[in-house]
C-alpha cells in the first residue's frame, strides 16, 4: 500500500534510523510515522565531507474535551471545568514553531558521527491556560526550549553496525513517534550482526528518553518531559514505584527475517528492568498481482510484570496482557487503496499503564489521532479498522478512516463509574510530501465514547527540509 511505503520512507527521512531492516521495512503500521513521503534534498555539503541539514517544522493543534480552562492553580497547575470530564483532559490548542539543525560528519575507517539541536517555540502568541494536551511543550512548565536532541558516532559496514549515544529512531514499542510535532529521542548503545542472509540479529539497550507525548516523567517530582530522563521515570507506572526502582533502562534483543519478497518476520524482546517484559511477534505477507499490491499481516504483542513490579510491594496495577491483531492492506495502481485491521485485547489489566509507552503505536487498529486514552479501559476490549484512501497525485494522498472500539463494560467506567460499551472515532487526512522538502499532513478527528461528551481534535503540521 502506498501511503505504507510513504510513511516508511518518511521515517527514514527524518532519523538515520538504527534498525537496518527497518531502513526499507514497509511492514510496520502507516502509524509509525505522521508525514507523506517526502523528497528530500541533498545535504548541503559544508567542508571536506561535513554535511549540514535542517527542518523548519510548524503547526497549528487543537484538541476539544468539551472541558475548557478556567485558570492556573498555585502549583502553576490548569484547571479545568470539571475534574471528571474526559479524564479531566483539558481543551487545548496553539500554533507553534520547531526547528531543527543537523551536522554530519563524513566517515571515516567506517566510523561518522552525527549532532542535531532542536527546539520549540510559539514566540508567546499562544494562551497558556490551553497549552496542557498540545504535546509541545511540557505540560506543567509550558515554556520554549532547546535540547541537544542527537549527538552519537556510528559504526558501520556490510556485517556491522554499532551505535552509541542520542538518536531518533524506529522500532515496534520503542519509537520517535513524530505524530505529535516533535519526536523523541533516546539515549541508547545498539550493535547489529547482517552477514547472514536476509537475516538480522541485534541488541541494545535504551537508557534514557526525552519526548513530550510519550514520556511519563513525574512533573510533580520536578522533572521535564522535554529533557532526558531515564527509561523508568518516563514510563507510565506508579510514581511509588518509580522511587523504589530508580533509575533504570530497557534491554532488547531481535529477530528479523525479511526475503525482500513475500515474507517477513520480526521478533522483538524488551526487557524494562524491575518493570514489565514486552514481547512483540509479526509475520507479513505481502505480494502484487495485476496492478495490486497487498500485505497480509499478523501481530502478537505480550505484556507482563518482572522484578520489583512483580512484587507485593509494588503499587502499578498488575501488568499481565496480551494483544492478537491481523490486518489486510492493498493498494491498486491507479491510486485507490485501502486499510483494515482488527485486535483483540485479553482479560488481564495492565492496559493503561503500558500502551503507548516509549512511542510505540505498533498497533493495527487505531484511530489517525485519538487511540485508547479517551477510553475507560482496553481490559477484554477489541478494536476494528476500515480506511480508504486515494493517491490524488504523486505526492497527495486523502483518505478517511473509521475505527470501533468495543469496550468490556465490566472494565470500562468513566470517571463517575457509568459504563462505557462503545468508542467510535471518525477521521479524515490530506497529506503532502513535495519534491523540494516541503511537506503538510492536516487530520481531523472526532471521537464518541459512551457517557462522555464528544471529543475532537485538528491538527495542521507542515514544513520544510533542507
Amino acid at each position: 500500500m502506498k501511503i505504507i511505503h510513504y510513511s516508511l520512507l518518511a521515517s527514514c527521512i527524518l532519523s538515520s534510523t538504527l534498525f537496518a531492516s527497518i531502513d526499507a521495512d514497509s511492514s510496520l503500521s502507516q502509524d509509525h510515522t505522521y508525514e507523506n513521503k517526502i523528497e528530500k534534498k541533498p545535504d548541503i555539503q559544508i567542508v571536506d565531507g561535513w554535511e549540514f541539514s535542517g527542518d523548519i517544522r510548524t503547526g497549528w493543534v487543537q484538541y476539544e474535551y468539551q472541558n475548557a480552562p478556567t485558570g492556573i492553580d498555585l502549583g502553576g497547575n490548569i484547571i479545568p471545568t470539571n475534574p471528571n470530564t474526559n479524564k479531566g483532559h483539558i481543551d487545548s490548542k496553539g500554533l507553534y514553531v520547531m526547528p531543527k539543525i543537523s551536522i554530519t560528519s563524513p566517515k571515516n575507517s567506517r566510523i561518522g558521527a552525527k549532532v542535531t539541536l532542536g527546539g520549540a517555540t510559539d514566540f508567546g502568541l499562544n494562551d497558556e491556560k490551553y497549552g496542557t494536551r498540545t504535546f509541545v511543550f511540557d505540560p506543567a512548565k509550558r515554556k520554549s526550549y532547546i535540547i541537544l536532541q542527537e549527538v552519537y558516532l556510528k559504526y558501520e559496514d556490510k556485517n556491522h553496525k554499532l551505535l552509541a549515544g542520542r538518536e531518533e529512531l524506529s522500532t515496534p514499542m520503542i519509537d520517535a513517534d513524530d505524530w505529535y510535532m516533535f519526536s523523541n529521542s533516546f539515549e541508547l548503545a545498539y550493535y547489529a550482526y547482517k552477514a547472514l542472509e536476509d537475516i538480522t540479529i541485534a541488541g541494545g539497550y535504551f537508557s534514557q528518553m526525552a519526548g513530550v507525548w510519550d514520556s511519563g516523567a513525574d512533573n510533580s517530582r520536578g522533572f521535564d518531559k522535554t529533557q532526558f530522563n531515564s527509561m523508568s521515570e518516563v514510563s507510565y507506572i506508579d510514581s511509588a514505584d518509580k522511587i523504589a526502582i530508580g533509575d533504570k533502562g530497557i534491554y532488547t534483543v531481535t529477530f528479523m527475517y525479511n526475503d525482500d519478497r513475500n515474507h517477513n518476520v520480526q521478533v522483538w524482546d524488551y526487557y524494562a528492568e524491575d518493570m514489565y517484559n514486552t514481547l512483540f511477534i509479526q509475520y507479513d505477507y505481502t505480494n502484487k498481482i495485476a496492478g495490486f499490491s497487498y500485505d497480509a499481516g499478523l501481530q502478537f504483542i505480550n505484556f507482563k510484570e518482572v522484578g520489583y513490579l512483580s512484587t507485593a510491594a509494588a503499587k502499578t496495577e498488575e501488568i499481565d496482557y496480551s494483544i492478537y491483531s491481523a490486518r489486510f492492506d492493498g493498494n491498486f495502481d491507479f491510486g485507490f487503496n485501502f486499510a483494515t485491521g482488527v485486535a483483540k485485547f485479553t482479560d488481564g489489566s495492565g492496559q493503561g499503564t503500558t500502551l503507548g509507552a516509549f512511542g510505540g503505536y505498533p498497533y493495527f487498529a487505531n484511530g489517525m489521532i485519538f487511540h485508547f486514552f479517551e477510553a475507560g479501559s482496553l481490559q477484554n476490549a477489541a478494536s476494528y479498522k476500515a480506511q480508504i484512501g486515494y493517491d490524488i497525485l504523486d505526492n497527495l494522498w486523502l483518505g478517511y478512516r473509521y475505527t470501533y472500539f468495543d469496550l468490556d463494560p465490566n472494565f470500562s467506567k468513566n470517571a463517575n463509574g457509568q459504563a462505557q460499551d462503545a468508542m467510535k472515532l471518525n477521521g479524515i487526512r490530506l497529506s503532502y510530501g513535495g519534491d523540494k522538502g516541503t511537506y503538510f499532513t492536516g487530520t481531523y478527528e472526532d471521537v464518541n465514547l459512551d457517557n462522555e461528551p464528544n471529543t475532537y481534535s485538528l491538527r495542521l503540521i507542515g514544513g520544510y527540509k533542507f
